[in-house]
Order: structure tokens, then C-alpha cells, then sequence
């Protein structure tokens, strides 16, 4: 317990699912969390809020703050950080986990959704790295993690699910690829100033409120999918030590780091399918 210790962490598209499990996890470590949504309140018919994310956290001993930010907007966008700083000071850590899906086959993609797609999975994480940038110098160190996916590498037939669905997700996992192309370049850069940027994409479909469907899949076939701990352990693995221009990918990463699963509050190791929970990292 404990390795983020006087940290601060900014998390995006946390009030709920991937993010707020990080961020839960990152303030069971010691770090200050400002966890980011694009608004208060309920969001169609999924379970949590921002509200509730921020009052879990705090109840459980953390710290942690809300900032409402609809990153589609350039104008609202353009201050996030800073605006972000108020809370706890200077951001450490930077998790860019907020991104659009706009599925359809890839000829039948529009422009504007392309555009959306870009703009919110690739620009965004992009501008508000470069927003960070000032005060991770000043401190002489800091990480950028950018929350990818699989669909980034195109399926091998014969498809894993069907067809369609195989198809229907190029464009979401291209701009998911530029993504992954431009952190590397940006950590190579930036690797001088100990500042380590790198992206973690899930091995399979995480457990989210989101994703309930998979669920009974899942009992069948535990590979199918994986808990939201364990993208929520290797982001903290990926934002506790200096690793250079990863592309990784949640699973492999932990069992390469031989690291355990652990539960959010970092008191129990959960394992998964294929990690003993008697395996400790």
C-alpha cells in the first residue's frame, strides 16, 4: 500500500466502469484523485455518477474531488487541468480513459463520426497531455497513460464473435491504433524528462456496468472477459514505476510483471482466470 503517496492523479470518463476502478484503486494507494465526467448525475440508464465515484472514495479514507468537463467541447476542454490543479495542486498522473465508439460497417462510417471519434479518443488525451506537460516538468517527473483497446489490431479471421461485429468496430480501433502511434512517439520524447507515457488496453471485454450482457458468456468462457480490477492493477503498475513506450495490454502485462490481481481497495488478491491468487506482486 501506498505507492502513490503523495501523487495526484486526474482521471477522464471516471464516473463509472474502467475509470472509476482506477481511480478507486489510485486513492487506495495514497494518490489524490480528481476524477472527471462529463456531467452530474445519472447518464441514460447506467448505474453510478460522479457524485457517488467522489463520496465512495472519500468514505473509504481517500481523497478525492469531482470536475464536470464535456471534452467534445474545445472551449471547455482548453483549461481542464488547470482547473483540475485546484483541488489537490499539480497533476502527477494523467489517465486518459474517456473515448466514443461510433460503430458501423467501415464504409458506412460518416465523416462526422469519424471526426468524433478522433477527436474525443486521439486529440483530446493528446491536449490534455500537453496541458500536464508545464507542471510535470516543474516536478521533474510524471505519467501519461492512455486507455486503448484490442480493436486497435484488426481480427484474424475466423473471427472470434461474428462477422459484423468484427467490422463494425474499425474505425473506433483505428482511431484507437493512432492513439497507441502517437503515445509512443510522445514517450519517446518526453523519456529524457522522466515523464513515461504509455497506453493499456483490456485483453478482453471488462466487466462494466456497461457490459452486463457478457456476463453469462463469461461463465463458459472466462477468457471472454476479465474484471475491471485488473485494468484498474496494471494502470497502477503502468503509473507506479518508470515504463517507457508500452503498448500493453492488461493481462499479459501483469503476468509479465508477475504482478497479482488485487481488489480496489488493494487489501485482497483476487487472481483471475488464468493468475493463482496465491501468486503475490
Amino acid at each position: 500500500m501506498g505507492q502513490l503517496k503523495g501523487k495526484t492523479a486526474l482521471i477522464t470518463g471516471a464516473s463509472r466502469g474502467i475509470g472509476r476502478a482506477i481511480a478507486t484503486r489510485f486513492a487506495a494507494e495514497g494518490a489524490a484523485v480528481v476524477l472527471v465526467a462529463s456531467r452530474m448525475g445519472a447518464h441514460g440508464n447506467l448505474p453510478g455518477t460522479l457524485e457517488e465515484a467522489v463520496a465512495e472514495i472519500n468514505a473509504a479514507g481517500g481523497r478525492a474531488a469531482a470536475e464536470v468537463c464535456n471534452l467534445v467541447d474545445i472551449a471547455e476542454r482548453a483549461d481542464l487541468v488547470q482547473r483540475c490543479t485546484a483541488h489537490f495542486g499539480p497533476i502527477d498522473i494523467l489517465v486518459n480513459n474517456a473515448a466514443m465508439q461510433r460503430a458501423n460497417l467501415p464504409s458506412l462510417v460518416t465523416t462526422e463520426h469519424r471526426n468524433q471519434m478522433f477527436d474525443l479518443n486521439v486529440n483530446v488525451p493528446m491536449e490534455l497531455a500537453a496541458q500536464a506537460l508545464p507542471g510535470m516538468r516543474r516536478r521533474g517527473a510524471g505519467w501519461i497513460l492512455s486507455i486503448s483497446s484490442a480493436t486497435a489490431l484488426q481480427p484474424v479471421a475466423p473471427y472470434r464473435y461474428t462477422r459484423e461485429s468484427a467490422l463494425m468496430i474499425a474505425a473506433y480501433g483505428a482511431s484507437k491504433a493512432a492513439l497507441n502511434r502517437y503515445s509512443e512517439g510522445l514517450a519517446h520524447e518526453l523519456a529524457p524528462e522522466q515523464i513515461y507515457v504509455n497506453t493499456l488496453a483490456p485483453e478482453s471485454i471488462v466487466l462494466t456496468p456497461g457490459a452486463e450482457y457478457v456476463r453469462d458468456i463469461a461463465r463458459r468462457f472466462p477468457d471472454w472477459a476479465e474484471p475491471v480490477e485488473m485494468m484498474a492493477e496494471a494502470a497502477l503498475s503502468l503509473c507506479s514505476a518508470p515504463h517507457l513506450a508500452q503498448v500493453a495490454y492488461s493481462r499479459q502485462w501483469l503476468h509479465g510483471q508477475g504482478r497479482s490481481v488485487r481488489s480496489l481497495d488493494g487489501k485482497t488478491v483476487l487472481g483471475d482466470a488464468f493468475l493463482p491468487a496465491n501468486i503475490d506482486g
